[in-house]
């Protein structure tokens, strides 16, 4: 049961990182889920980009990108976010930059636990689950 939170291609500092990861094993636990490996790689929008490209063949810039290698109810895999994108974001959608990184993070491991956003029903489903475990993370952990 490994969490571990990298940085590449990027000058950033992760803060919290012993309560986030013990806000992901809460989140995972209520999902009925057994944490293996999980990977963060904190990155820019060019190597997002590539790993787009490279993996997916998809030519544009996102968020997050998630390698899920799960095994059964034992979920593990990488997660690659984009620092910057997350920034946008984050003054796109009005939030404070953590807490759009926050939603970003669950949400890979939401895509890891087996929930989609494909169609408009799958996307207000993740948003709530998204919802849930940000109100978790204030209430329970105290970050914001």
């Amino acid at each position: 049961m490994n969490i571990n939170f990298f940085v590449d291609s990027t000058s950033f500092t992760l803060k919290d990182k012993r309560k986030l990861k013990s806000w992901i094993r809460n989140i995972c636990v209520v999902e009925n889920k057994v944490i293996g490996n999980l990977n963060f790689v904190f990155t820019s929008n060019d190597k997002i980009l590539d790993i787009n490209v490279q993996y997916l063949n998809h030519h544009y810039f996102t968020d997050i990108i998630t390698f899920n290698y799960n095994e059964g109810n034992v979920i593990s895999g990488d997660i690659y976010i984009s620092v910057e994108k997350v920034r946008e974001n984050s003054v796109v959608y009005n939030a404070l930059f953590q807490t759009e990184l926050c939603r970003v993070i669950i949400h890979g491991i939401l895509h890891l636990i087996g929930y989609n956003d494909t169609s408009k029903k799958q996307q207000a489903i993740m948003r709530s689950k998204e919802d849930e475990a940000l109100k978790v993370l204030h209430e329970k952990f105290y970050i914001s």
